[in-house]
């Protein structure tokens, strides 16, 4: 038979009030009794029920985290990360994908039954806000499109990351450098091609081509085979992330020619295949691992009624340098 707080009660001769003060750690019990109740839930080996012990403290213990998309490699390291993370204050984590980018109100919103939200690349930040707020509902948003304040948010320095690729790129030597970026929508799309164009502009050079993309390998494949047939090829192509890029060196591959001895390319993530494919990617390598981390920490602070202030935080990326680049000849 299980065993109930009602026989570690009776175990321990001691109401089932204090009882549920000695599992809840609070501090008004006396020393001599908290110990009584541990012994006794050790002798029965009582395990707590956790959804009774969350209702008692009205928390669930559960943060959820809404993301747009499953498919790539880069939010999935963060969403691992955030799991951990969360663990290790004793919370789970809850997922749920919108349907589309047209989601605005997701049933973890509806039903209220998180602590608190991580809302990963959000397109309608602005709707999020305003309805978290009225449910005064913690939240935290993740790579966001719009600069907000009121809001606590973790991002990376996008355009110092297209600065730091395209300046690389210009210190080997290469002039004729194209760029595919990522979709208008994201603000990353739109903060990496600055970073391109200010590093072209400080070395008086002309971007060879700008065209936009969803991220994908198929679109990077497209656009660098349509390249190849009308005979304007660049010598190097910083890509709006690394699956723009993985499709740019399936399309060069397929030609013959021969990356990075003809074509070099940089991309943008450091997704798990960028060392995994030959050439090995050179790319710009976001911080998941500190994204996670402080995301979780701002979420929690804001659980916990810590947090005095909403927190805006930046975090620089990385350039990793592999073999998909080389100086031109």
């Amino acid at each position: 038979m299980k065993v109930s707080i009602f026989d570690v009660a009776k175990k321990s001769g001691l109401s089932v009030v204090t009882v549920s003060r000695v599992l809840n750690n609070s501090p008004s019990v006396r020393e001599k009794n908290r110990q009584r109740v541990l012994d006794a839930v050790k002798e029965l080996d009582y395990v707590p029920n956790a959804a009774a012990r969350s209702l008692a403290r009205g928390k669930t213990r559960i943060v959820g985290l809404i993301a747009t998309t499953l498919h790539d490699s880069f939010l999935d390291e963060i969403m691992h990360e955030i799991t951990s993370e969360l663990e290790s204050h004793g919370y789970f984590l809850v997922l749920s994908v919108s349907k589309d980018k047209e989601d605005k109100n997701p049933y973890l919103i509806q039903e209220e039954r998180v602590d608190g939200l991580i809302i990963l690349s959000p397109i309608h930040e602005l709707d999020y806000v305003t309805e978290l707020k009225k449910r005064k509902l913690p939240f935290v948003l993740v790579d966001n499109q719009l600069n907000i304040p009121s809001v606590s948010s973790v991002i990376v320095d996008n355009d110092q990351g297209g600065y730091d690729a395209t300046k690389y790129l210009i210190e080997l030597g290469h002039t004729r450098i194209a760029h595919i970026r990522g979709p208008h929508v994201f603000r990353s799309s739109i903060d990496r091609e600055k970073g391109f164009l200010r590093a072209l502009s400080e070395a008086e050079l002309e971007p060879f081509i700008v065209e936009e993309a969803e991220f994908s390998i198929a679109e990077g494949y497209d656009i660098v085979r349509k390249w190849i047939q009308e005979d304007r090829l660049p010598t190097a192509i910083f890509a709006g992330d690394d699956n723009l890029a993985f499709g740019a060196i399936n399309a060069l591959s397929e030609a013959g020619i021969r990356v990075p001895d003809q074509v070099s390319i940089v991309g943008f993530d450091d997704q798990y295949l960028a060392e995994a494919l030959r050439p090995h990617l050179t790319t710009v390598r976001q911080p998941a691992t500190q994204i996670a981390r402080t995301a979780v920490d701002l979420i929690m602070k804001q659980i916990q009624g810590t947090s005095k202030r909403n927190t805006i935080v930046k975090l620089q990326p990385e350039l990793i340098v592999r073999d998909s680049t080389r100086s031109i000849r």
